[in-house]
C-alpha cells in the first residue's frame, strides 16, 4: 500500500480548516476505525485513495500529494440526475448545492408579538421554506435574495389566489404598478391585495372578492397612521384543491 508521507501534515490541515474530525470523516468514507484516517496524519494518505480524498475534500490531489500548484480545486463538481451543481466537497455524506436548478426562498409569516397579544407583524419563519425553480426568478429577473414566500390568509382574494395558498414575493418590486397584485404589511397585518395609485399619493387596496371585500382607500396620512408598507409584488401563488373528488362506481 504505498503512501506519499509528506501529504500528512496537509491533509490534517485541510481538516481543521473545515472542522472536520477524523471521526466524522471516517463515517463519510465508511471506514470503521477512525483511528485509521487519524494515523494519516502522520503516515499520509493512501496513494489508492488519494484522488478521492482530494475530491470529497475539494483540494487538487497534486497539491494533496506533493504541495505543487494550487491547493483549491474550484472546477470539482458534481451533477446530479435532476441538474443541480454539488460542491465536491462531502461531509458525512452531504454534499453542498452550490449551482442548484431550485431557489430556497425563506417563509414569512403573521404572527404575535409576544405570546397571547393582539398586535401582529410580519416575520421569517425559520422553519419553513419553500423552493421554486431558479429560471422562473431569472426570467422575471428577480434578485434571489429578494424573493421570499407567505401564506394566503383567508378569502380575499378568492377565486385568484384561494385560502391558504403560499405565494412567492419579489421584495426589490415595492412601487406599486397599477393592477398588480402586493404583499402587504398593514400595521402587522399581511394583506394579499391587488394595489392602485389615486391621485394625491394616496393608494387603492382591491380583494378579487371584491362582493365581501369592497375597495380601500388609504391617504397619505393613513398610510403612516397605519403602518401601511408594501412588502413586494406576488409573482407566484400555488392553489390545492380542497378535496379530492369521490371516484364513481367502487
Amino acid at each position: 500500500m504505498k503512501k506519499t508521507k509528506s501529504c500528512g501534515a496537509r491533509f490534517k490541515m485541510v481538516l481543521e480548516e473545515l472542522d472536520i474530525t477524523t471521526t466524522g470523516f471516517a463515517d463519510v468514507l465508511n471506514i470503521s476505525r477512525a483511528q485509521n484516517v487519524h494515523n494519516w496524519y502522520t503516515r499520509g494518505v493512501p496513494h489508492y485513495r488519494m484522488e478521492d480524498i482530494a475530491r470529497r475534500l475539494s483540494v487538487n490531489s497534486e497539491w494533496l500529494k506533493t504541495g505543487e500548484g494550487p491547493k483549491h480545486a474550484k472546477a470539482l463538481h458534481l451533477v446530479d440526475d435532476s441538474g443541480n451543481t454539488f460542491d465536491a466537497q462531502s461531509i458525512r455524506g452531504t454534499y453542498r448545492v452550490i449551482e442548484p436548478i431550485d431557489v430556497e426562498l425563506p417563509f414569512y409569516k403573521e404572527t404575535a408579538i409576544t405570546p397571547g397579544s393582539d398586535k401582529t407583524h410580519v416575520i421569517k419563519d425559520p422553519s419553513e421554506s419553500i423552493r421554486l425553480p431558479r429560471s422562473n426568478l431569472d426570467s422575471l429577473e428577480i434578485i434571489h435574495a429578494d424573493a421570499i414566500c407567505a401564506r394566503m390568509v383567508g378569502n380575499s382574494m378568492a377565486e385568484k389566489i384561494a385560502d391558504g395558498s403560499i405565494v412567492a414575493i419579489d421584495r426589490g418590486l415595492t412601487q406599486i404598478v397599477d393592477g398588480e397584485i402586493y404583499a402587504i404589511e398593514h400595521d402587522g397585518m399581511l394583506r394579499i391585495k391587488y394595489l392602485s395609485r389615486v391621485p394625491g399619493n394616496a393608494i387603492r387596496m382591491r380583494s378579487h372578492n371584491s362582493a365581501e371585500y369592497p375597495d380601500e382607500v388609504f391617504r397619505p396620512a393613513q398610510i403612516e397612521a397605519e403602518n401601511i408598507r408594501v412588502l413586494g409584488w406576488v409573482f407566484w401563488w400555488s392553489t390545492l384543491s380542497k378535496r379530492r373528488p369521490p371516484v364513481p362506481f367502487l
